[in-house]
Parts: structure tokens; C-alpha cells; sequence
């Protein structure tokens, strides 16, 4: 961090600034404290604090301590293997790991059945908690690939007139190969992530009005009570909506399989070569060229740029890679005590 850096995170009595090393140490620790072997307590710390890097609280280390809750990983796992195969498609159980692992896993099959196939659809089942769906999709993204990648979940979030939750919160997420870098559009249907709820619940925090009921369908901003109920899904039946059809690819990608529930956890991959279709880099060369269009839209009154999906996260990571990451002391001393 430079004298002339203006802090992006605030420290406080409540905060600890960390490095990025200092933060994959701890989780990589707390990781194989859990009994995670050394190369999957890499694969979910590397995800956990790219998360924070871009600005995603929920979504980093504090997970490892919702990973630490959840009655599944105290259950047996065993290795993640591919049940079912085509050259353009793979089935494959997650044994029980966690989707960091799991998904991680599933985005190195699409990928390399991509590149030999020219496109391919992947998904893993008997699984949890897979974390953000934008981590996988730049996997794919990067290795010259258009993603579609959806995560169907146990339920979370209540059907519009419903007072018991009946879907996962159910994240879509699109990612394009461009000249510029990867474009990566990620978005939750629910109002508010079950992390969000998680970490509200363990730091005392209220949550937003309107979102949470509690197990009676009655509204709650007590997160507490939220988690015995649910949440509700972004933009009304919209949202509702489009996590309907996100749980049914569940279904096509094996949610059922592994507790025979229709309601349950699978990571789904479609990757696909642009060249397939189009030119070599004609894809990438007209998807920068469609980014720069859109930034240069007219724009209003008092308005400074016009940003693209993912652009706000990709800055900010830049910074806090000087600055370091900060978290809630909370998060950091429970990670110390495991």
C-alpha cells in the first residue's frame, strides 16, 4: 500500500487487515484443521480470497466456518469420479466433497472435453456449497471458452405466496472470452445469499427489511430466525422464475441422485468453443469491441462511467492486493480457535 492510497475498506475495533498471504495461510490452515488434505485446503482458500479480493464479504473466509456447521461435512467422503461419459459430456459424483472442490473439479472436465470436442456439458452432483459462480466461469473463461454455468441448492428461498422455502438460492452465471479480458456476468436469484444469512447471523447484524421470514413465513430481519425460514427471490416472479428452471438443470445435471431429493445441490457447466461457430478471435476480437461500444454510451447528469458486469470487482482487486483485505475480527478469531 502507497502513503497516497485512500483505504477502499475501512479499519476499525471490529476489523483486521490482512495481506494475501496472511489470509490464505489462515484459511489454508483452518482448512486442514477441518481435515481437508493440502491441495483441496488450496483449492477452497484460493477461491475464498479471490472472493474477498473483488469485494464479496459473504463470500470469503467466512465460509470455512459455514463449511465447519453444515451437517454434510461431517459425513464420509470419497473420491470425486465421473459416473457417466460421452466425448461432449461427463456425470460426475461429487463424492460428498465440497462443491469448491467439486465444481472445481467439474470446470477441468468441461475444459478439457472443450478443447478436444469443441464444446461440452459437465455437471456434479452429491455436493454443497460451491461458493461464487464467477470463480469457475473465469476458469473456463480463460482458457478461451463462452460459460454457462448454474447451481441448483437444497431450499432456501420461498415461492411468491409460499410461507416454506421450496429453491436453492440458485446463482446463473455467463462468461465470454474477449481481446480485453473476460467479461463474467454472475448474479443470485435470491434476494440475499444464504451467506449473506449466515454472516449476519454470527455477527449480531440485522438484515435488510423485506427479504427474510422466519419458519412461520412471517418477515424477519433477525438472521437467526431466517435461517429456521427462507428468503425470498430477487425481482418478484422474475426471479422466481428463472431459479425454477436453474433447480430443474439441477435435476438434468443429477440432483436427485445422491439423497433422492428434487431439491438439492448440482453444478452445472456448459462450455463452448466460439471457433465452432465463428473465426478464429472473430469472437473475441467483436466482444471488446461490443464492451467499448457500451462504455461509450452517452451518459447523464452527473453519472462518471458506464460499467460492464464484473468490472467493479476486477478494480477493486487490483486495490486491495495493495491495500490488503480486511474482515470482521469475529471471522478471523473463530478461523484461530478451530
Amino acid at each position: 500500500m502507497t502513503a497516497t492510497d485512500t483505504l477502499l475498506d475501512q479499519d476499525g475495533p471490529d476489523k483486521v487487515r490482512l495481506s494475501i498471504e496472511e489470509a490464505r495461510a489462515l484459511g489454508e490452515q483452518a482448512c486442514q484443521r477441518l481435515g481437508f488434505s493440502a491441495e483441496d485446503a488450496r483449492i477452497i482458500t484460493d477461491q475464498l480470497v479471490e472472493n474477498a479480493l473483488r469485494g464479496y464479504r459473504f463470500a470469503s473466509l467466512p465460509r470455512i466456518l459455514a463449511i465447519q456447521g453444515d451437517e454434510r461435512s461431517k459425513q464420509a467422503r470419497k473420491p470425486i469420479s465421473i459416473v457417466k461419459e460421452t466425448p461432449v459430456s461427463a456425470l460426475v459424483d461429487g463424492g460428498n466433497n465440497v462443491g469448491y472442490v467439486a465444481a472445481y473439479r467439474a470446470a477441468e472436465i468441461a475444459i478439457a472435453k472443450a478443447r478436444t470436442s469443441g464444446m461440452s456439458v459437465v455437471s456434479v452432483y452429491d455436493s454443497y456449497y460451491s461458493g461464487r459462480n464467477a470463480y469457475f466461469t473465469e476458469m473456463v473463461v480463460n482458457a478461451g471458452f463462452v460459460c454457462i454455468h448454474t447451481a441448483s441448492a437444497k431450499p432456501r428461498v420461498l415461492p411468491p405466496g409460499g410461507v416454506r422455502p421450496a429453491l436453492g438460492t440458485n446463482p446463473f452465471c455467463i462468461g465470454f472470452p474477449s481481446k480485453n479480458g473476460p467479461v463474467i456476468y454472475d448474479i443470485g436469484t435470491a434476494s440475499l445469499m444464504w451467506g449473506e444469512v449466515l454472516l449476519h447471523a454470527r455477527l449480531g447484524e440485522p438484515l435488510p427489511d423485506g427479504v427474510g421470514f422466519d419458519e412461520a413465513g412471517r418477515p424477519s430481519t433477525n438472521a437467526d430466525e431466517v435461517i429456521k425460514g427462507g428468503v425470498i427471490p430477487f425481482a418478484g416472479h422474475k426471479g422466481y422464475g428463472l431459479s425454477f428452471a436453474i433447480q430443474a438443470l439441477g435435476l438434468l445435471g443429477g440432483a436427485a441422485r445422491a439423497r433422492g431429493l428434487v431439491q438439492d445441490y448440482a453444478f452445472f457447466f456448459i462450455a463452448i468453443d466460439p471457433a465452432i461457430l465463428l473465426e478464429e478471435d472473430e469472437f473475441e476480437q467483436q466482444m471488446a469491441e461490443l464492451v467499448a461500444r457500451i462504455k461509450a454510451t452517452p451518459k447523464g447528469k452527473g453519472v462518471e462511467e458506464i460499467r460492464i458486469p464484473g468490472e467493479r470487482g476486477a478494480r477493486e482487486r487490483k486495490i486491495r492486493a495493495r491495500q490488503g483485505i480486511v474482515f470482521d475480527r469475529a471471522v478471523i478469531e473463530a478461523l484461530r480457535s478451530i
